[in-house]
């Protein structure tokens, strides 16, 4: 489930070849992979057409096709760009046709189409007769299946014009970036990674359910309410009070231990008839500007539904100066700075939030995710949690994770807030808070996942996410 860039997959072959497995050993690694992977889902009588490109991508293909024709698949291969240039994919290409098999020309329908054309060195847009192959291969009614990743896709970022639409990829070795970003993700379709008999080693990586069962227990019985922490909501005003409501639920669901909610008289008499396992400080957020920071907090999360931006600056002066770990969301998210502190300050903006952080179009950040959220995590020594698909979690030491879970059916108000509420708990119940965070998110994504099972994604509420949880986490505990 490791991430690698382009560069990053340059470096680990050459240490492969300084180790003494050459490129050719890889390519066949590759190629017979591929092949296993493939003869699970395609039967014989199936016809296959293997595009190969002239680079490294390519000599997995022809050793792929090998591997097909060899075991009496009724497989093609073609070479629209012409013969491999690289010297370990035109040795195969050689070992190929002493085996006697041919090349063919493009002609007819095909059940399967596999791209090998390009691979993790190219970049878009598409030209000439690797373009013209991809425009053909889209417009055929076909299985079709892209090597490592889809020809036309950059590895690093969502930059894509044209590309091979794949059903499958399967990825070599690792994920690339691009699998997960906006522009480029839709291209890969299913992705599924192969290994080639490389170690595996990266600080990015999604964060998988072997991850979340392996970190997220059962409660013992001798546990009590201190256990699990206390934590402080500042959210909600007389026009938002839904915000808090929302992001109380998410919390009280979670299993925090003590929640109390800071927000205005208004909003604390609507939410004490819904809510009595909260405890409430009427007015929290002018209580907190003034320093009065409630004694025993392990965790406090500021921002939803709040609109005084002085205020909220004021509280977070105080909150700052507290050790408390920190979530700061919605209305508490601005362009600042800020200070070294022992709690952890993790930032929840979505895109649009993001872009007016660091004054870089959504569009933009959404093709570059990994970089920006990484790169202002390193810079501002905070902990970025980038909403939207593949909810990214940047880390100031440089780990970077994926969220696989969700759907669109979280596109709707309040389940961010109901996310801030879900951070605040397990932040406060649990220990490591790299693992409560990723968790967090991820049972926030896998509620709506659930939920959708039953029920159409376009009619669900940030509400029905919370309510779903204590089923979801049934499911993990260990």
């Amino acid at each position: 489930m490791y991430i690698f860039t382009a560069s990053e997959i340059k470096n680990i072959d050459q240490t492969a070849q300084n180790s003494g497995m050459d490129v050719y050993t890889l390519m066949e690694n590759a190629g017979r992979a591929l092949y296993e992977a493939i003869s699970d889902r395609v039967t014989k009588e199936r016809r296959i057409l293997v595009m190969a490109g002239k680079g490294n991508n390519g000599g997995d293909g022809v050793v792929l096709s090998r591997y097909l024709q060899q075991n009496g698949y009724q497989c093609e291969l073609v070479l629209p760009s012409g013969k491999p240039s690289t010297e370990p994919a035109f040795k195969h290409f050689a070992y190929y046709t002493a085996c006697g098999l041919k090349v063919s020309a493009r002609g007819g329908n095909y059940d399967v189409i596999i791209d090998a054309m390009l691979g993790v060195g190219s970049s878009p847009p598409l030209r000439g007769e690797i373009g013209q192959a991809v425009q053909w291969a889209n417009s055929q009614q076909a299985l079709k299946i892209a090597v490592d990743l889809p020809t036309g896709v950059s590895a690093d970022d969502g930059e894509t014009e044209i590309a091979f639409q794949a059903d499958v990829t399967f990825c070599l070795h690792g994920y690339k970036p691009s699998a997960f970003l906006e522009g480029s993700t839709d291209f890969y379709g299913k992705a599924i990674v192969l290994s080639i008999g490389l170690p595996q080693q990266s600080n990015w990586h999604v964060w998988t359910e072997e991850h979340v069962r392996s970190t997220f227990h059962k409660r013992f019985a001798g546990a009590h309410k201190g256990t699990f922490g206390t934590g402080l909501l500042l959210a909600g005003t007389d026009e938002m009070p839904g915000s808090s409501l929302l992001a109380a639920k998410g919390a009280i669901k979670s299993g925090i231990g003590k929640l109390t909610i800071g927000t205005t008289r208004f909003v604390s008499g609507i939410l004490a008839g819904q809510l009595p396992e909260a405890m409430y400080k009427h007015d929290g957020l002018e209580a907190v500007g003034e320093g009065d920071v409630p004694n025993g907090i392990k965790a406090c999360a500021i921002g939803p539904g709040l609109t005084d931006q002085k205020k909220t600056d004021r509280a977070l002066e105080h909150l700052f100066a507290a050790e408390l770990q920190l979530v700061i969301d919605a209305g508490a998210l601005k362009r600042r700075t800020y200070p070294k502190r022992k709690g952890s300050v993790i930032l929840t903006p979505h895109p649009g939030e993001f872009s007016r952080m660091i004054d870089v179009s959504a569009s933009q950040i959404q093709k570059n995710r990994f970089h920006y959220a990484l790169s202002y995590a390193e810079e501002q020594g905070v902990i970025v949690i980038l909403k939207g698909r593949y909810t990214v979690l940047a880390f100031p030491d440089g780990c970077l994770l994926v969220n696989p879970t969700g759907n669109a059916g979280l596109a709707k108000g309040g389940t961010g807030d109901t996310l801030t509420g879900m951070l605040l708990a397990f932040l406060c119940s649990e220990k490591d808070v790299k693992s409560a965070i990723a968790n967090a998110v991820y049972f926030h994504g896998a509620s709506a996942d659930s939920w959708a099972q039953k029920n159409a994604e376009r009619g669900m509420l940030a509400s029905d996410v919370s309510e779903n949880l204590p089923f979801v986490m049934k499911s993990f505990e260990q």
